[in-house]
């Protein structure tokens, strides 16, 4: 089986191993530090790079649709919805998304909400827009229990996208999602605040992720001994429909970002899913904390905010000495809508450029500025990207 190469982001010589063996219990995201070869290459001179977010793909029925149409009746085409962000998820030296549902066997059936199971095309599709990596772990992680589980994940690794947040066996749960660029070593962790109330099957835990801050620290210092250099933590909670961070939220944000290691802090970045609307970034004990990007791509929502996300960049700068952390010198978000009849999605900057002065673009932007600013983080910095 051939695995594709992120474009810009190089799977470590582990991670490739992993993934050409096929071999095991089929793990694909990295092989535990116990496998790892004992000879180690040169280390790649060290740059800057990007880091690029964004919100929840929620397959619903309508986009179900919407992909079967735009695969002329045969199969299903995700990628005419997400074309207005292939420059954007192209263009970053590390991308990541968040697979919000679980996938259907080859022919289906495939269903929207209440209990999702998607057409496993959106995995090829979110790989050819230019994703390396998505997260996971979701409220839906166990609609189709655990052969959900391994069908989604199946279907990533033959499209060759990374992924982190739910696993096959206790042997891939142990294992990192490693990425790099600019010569660091990314890890992204990924967990979720529950399974809409599903339990987790007797003798599995490993399925899914569940958020717990001490278990979070530990994996991110496990990372870290490893050799990692920047770790990207996902977490998929929050309160539906609101706009504000919850206490939850904010408690773990805190806990999470204030935890370090011999002078290092053990978590470089979070990044939220899950409240179906845009939700504020801000620094906390000076880490950027973005609780929630909305939904990148989902059919027509109760509440047009539904429509309404952000994408989240970040550029990393290295160190000037080894050993010590690599930091964030620019940080941006990118305001979207999800349009409809039909379903695509919109970069709200870029379409601006091309229509000036559209109001429904100008509304939506106006509002996403809102509400990621809520929270000051322009003080801190942030700037509006494109």
């Amino acid at each position: 089986m051939a695995f594709l190469i992120p474009r810009r982001a190089a799977l470590t010589a582990a991670a490739l191993l992993a993934l050409a063996s096929g071999c095991g219990d089929g793990t694909s995201r990295g092989t535990p530090d116990r496998d790892k070869p004992s000879a180690t290459p040169a280390a790649p001179a060290r740059r800057g790079f990007t880091l690029l977010a964004t919100g929840d793909l929620l397959i619903h029925a309508s986009v179900i649709r919407q992909a079967r149409a735009d695969a002329g009746g045969d199969g299903y085409d995700f990628r005419p919805m997400l074309a207005a962000d292939e420059e954007l998820v192209s263009s970053a030296d590390v991308a990541i998304c968040h697979m919000e549902t679980v996938y259907g066997g080859d022919g289906g059936p495939y269903t929207g909400y209440p209990s999702f199971q998607s057409p496993p095309q959106i995995a090829r599709a979110a790989r050819d827009l230019g994703y390396d990596s998505c997260s996971t772990a979701s409220n839906h992680t166990l609609d189709a229990g655990a052969e959900g589980v391994t069908r989604t994940l199946d279907a990533m690794d033959r499209a060759g996208l990374r992924h982190a947040g739910s696993a096959r066996s206790a042997r891939e749960a142990r294992a990192r999602t490693v990425l790099t660029a600019g010569g660091a070593e990314v890890v992204q962790l990924a967990y979720t605040y529950g399974t809409n109330g599903i339990p987790v099957p007797d003798g599995k835990p490993w399925l899914v992720n569940r958020i717990d801050p001490e278990r979070i620290v530990r994996d991110a210092r496990a990372a870290r001994r490893a050799g990692a250099d920047v770790v990207v933590v996902s977490l998929h909670w929050g309160t539906e429909w609101q706009e504000a961070p919850d206490a939850f939220q904010r408690r773990v944000a805190r806990a999470l970002t204030a935890s370090s290691t011999g002078g290092r802090r053990d978590i470089d970045v979070l990044i939220g899913t899950h409240a179906h609307v845009p939700q504020p970034y801000e620094k906390v004990n000076g880490v950027w904390v973005v609780y929630g990007m909305g939904d990148q791509l989902a059919g027509v929502m109760p509440d047009p905010r539904g429509q309404l996300s952000s994408a989240a960049r970040f550029t990393f700068t290295p160190p000037a000495r080894p050993g010590a952390a690599w930091t964030v010198s620019k940080a941006e978000f990118i305001p979207h809508l999800v349009d409809n009849d039909p379903i695509r999605v919109v970069n709200l900057p870029r379409a601006l450029e091309r229509k000036p002065g559209d109001p429904r673009y100008t509304e939506a932007l106006a509002a996403v500025r809102k509400t990621v600013l809520a929270r000051g983080a322009d003080r801190d910095g942030l700037t509006m990207g494109r």
